[in-house]
């Protein structure tokens, strides 16, 4: 407890954007997000009070940072589960715990639990996935079991000689596919769940460009069903704070899981503006127990659009914002503090609206603008 506050600690392991903007939702909430980095450069800690800096696989730094923490949670899911049930058991509290954590740091893992569930999924394999492409047909998607995001780690293999020797992987059948989805929930430690609007992602070489609110065009039932598929698996998995499914929308109707995150998700970002109660403020509430906030829209179109790092060089971050603001007033900028690398995620514009044809058109424009410069 903050002494000078009267308020919960809460630790977030990891200083990149995810704890960047869950501490700017803390900071309404009447504190000061802890901050775990692993450089005084990461994004959170440009900005947040109270920050150490070390490693999120060290035990030493871990222990030390949950000192006077009342709840330590993470924003990314690559703690190691040994390292979370050693401080569990020296009486710290971690949210979301490693026995439901290791379903999204572990690809495999999470194909097993669910497949013995019945949960919808594509064919898959992690033995002989030249056999399995024999079976199901080539190409066929490999994932690295753990470690990948922002399409690392996942590609097409259109024979046995693209797939990889030395890690372990997962085989999946490439599925006839509509369209992606995310349905995103939150979970408090009493059981307490809430969902927000299905939305759909769109992805470009692997890496989420695009998210919709709500997805356009997508049957009720077939929303409310990706709903329930979320809140079920949070619930049977005992996860705490925010879930977010991804899905794959076959061109057949079904719904099918594609991965899970234990943490605010990149698909929800959107919610800062766009929803009564951002993700990041759900996710404290979450891990704190408090009761859950409202997920309703705040207008009947919501874009956002990831901003990617371009080629060095042309004008500087600060007048692409002047150029930004001049032509889409409308448009809500988070930049993240990162060093602009080629590819890279280094922000999101968010735009709201009556009509998803016109958000897309000012979100996309939005994003250029920051990626590449004014043009004309």
């Amino acid at each position: 407890m903050d002494t000078r506050t009267g308020l919960p600690v809460v630790g977030m392991v990891g200083g990149g954007q995810l704890a960047r903007m869950t501490h700017q939702a803390a900071i309404a909430l009447g504190q000061s997000l802890r901050v775990l980095a692993v450089s005084p450069e990461d994004g959170a800690a440009l900005v947040a009070a109270d920050v150490q800096i070390g490693r999120h696989d060290d035990l030493a730094a871990l222990r030390e940072f949950a000192k006077g923490c009342d709840v330590v949670t993470f924003d990314h899911e690559h703690v190691p589960g040994e390292l979370i049930r050693a401080l569990a058991a020296e009486g710290h509290t971690l949210l979301p715990g490693a026995d439901a954590l290791q379903y999204a740091q572990n690809k495999r893992l999470m194909r097993e639990h669910l497949g013995a569930k019945g949960f919808p999924m594509p064919r898959w394999t992690a033995g002989d996935a030249k056999a399995f492409g024999d079976e199901v047909g080539w190409p066929i998607i490999v994932k690295t079991a753990t470690g990948g995001y922002d399409g690392r780690g996942v590609f097409v293999a259109d024979s046995p000689a693209d797939i990889p020797d030395g890690v372990e992987i997962v085989a999946e059948e490439l599925v006839p596919l509509r369209r992606e989805l995310a349905a995103v929930v939150a979970r408090s430690p009493l059981g307490q769940v809430a969902a927000y609007p299905i939305v759909e992602t769109v992805q470009e070489n692997g890496i989420c460009v695009e998210v919709l609110a709500p997805a356009p065009g997508l049957d009720e039932d077939l929303a409310v069903q990706a709903q329930r598929l979320a809140i079920d698996i949070a619930t049977g998995l005992g996860v705490v704070g925010v879930l977010a499914v991804e899905l794959f929308e076959t061109t057949d109707g079904r719904l099918l899981i594609n991965e899970l995150a234990m943490r605010p998700h990149n698909s929800a970002h959107w919610t800062i503006e766009g929803a009564r109660t951002s993700q990041f403020e759900q996710h404290l509430r979450a891990v704190l127990d408090y009761p859950m906030g409202d997920t309703r829209l705040t207008a009947p179109a919501v874009v956002m659009a990831n901003v990617l790092g371009g080629e060095p060089g042309g004008m500087s971050i600060d007048e692409r914002l002047h150029h930004l603001f001049a032509e889409e007033p409308g448009a809500k900028v988070h930049l993240y503090g990162k060093q602009v690398r080629p590819g890279r995620k280094i922000g999101h514009v968010t735009v709201l609206g009556d009509d998803m044809d016109d958000c897309r058109r000012r979100a996309r424009r939005a994003a250029q603008i920051l990626e590449e410069g004014y043009q004309h």
